[in-house]
């Protein structure tokens, strides 16, 4: 079990400075972190993170582990906070970032690969390019607007699972269906 140290809050002209966290990692915490340091299989992030948290178990200051680790004092904050909140693990792991959303949620998707398998739009067109796809798109409401890089993805993701959903095996040779139900060559 860990244990940190949670000094108030230090003023400065009446104002806030920052909080400051001791860190005290018990025998146990402290081998496991060396331990994780030694095998060196880990993202740099994280073992980063572990050098924080020895260093500072260690007594050192802030501006001296960031000097040492090539980070910025408000990273060694940020690690002695995690660690006080959430515990050793917690200080070493990324929290989820929430990304952003998807432009198209599947049904809009699918609705797009069958917009594809269908005849291009007007005279003059032989194929679906992906600027004509993004306008489709946001022509039938799927979405209020839609690069042509975004169409992209979504076709290449939506097409690797087609064509993976289409994959017969024959004397222990991959090769791929045709439309007819031919095949249509080695992959």
């Amino acid at each position: 079990m860990f244990r940190c140290l949670k000094f108030r809050k230090l003023f400065f002209c009446g104002r806030d400075i920052m909080v400051k966290y001791r860190i005290l990692l018990t025998d146990s915490e402290r081998e496991e972190l060396k331990g994780l340091l030694a095998k060196g299989r880990h993202a740099s992030r994280k073992l980063t993170r572990a050098r924080i948290l020895l260093l500072s178990d260690e007594g050192r200051t802030a501006e001296e582990i960031a000097e040492v680790l090539s980070v910025g004092t408000s990273t060694v904050e940020r690690i002695r906070r995690r660690c006080a909140e959430a515990g050793v693990e917690g200080a070493l792991v990324d929290r989820p970032r929430p990304g952003a959303r998807l432009k198209l949620d599947e049904r809009a998707q699918a609705r797009l690969i069958a917009e594809v398998c269908r005849k291009p739009p007007g005279e003059g067109t032989a194929r679906w390019t992906l600027n004509l796809l993004a306008g489709r798109v946001v022509e039938l409401g799927l979405a209020d607007s839609i690069s042509k890089e975004t169409v992209r993805s979504y076709l290449k993701k939506r097409t690797q699972a087609l064509a993976e959903a289409r994959m017969v095996y024959s004397r222990g040779k991959r090769r791929l269906g045709g439309g007819d139900g031919g095949r249509s060559g080695p992959v």
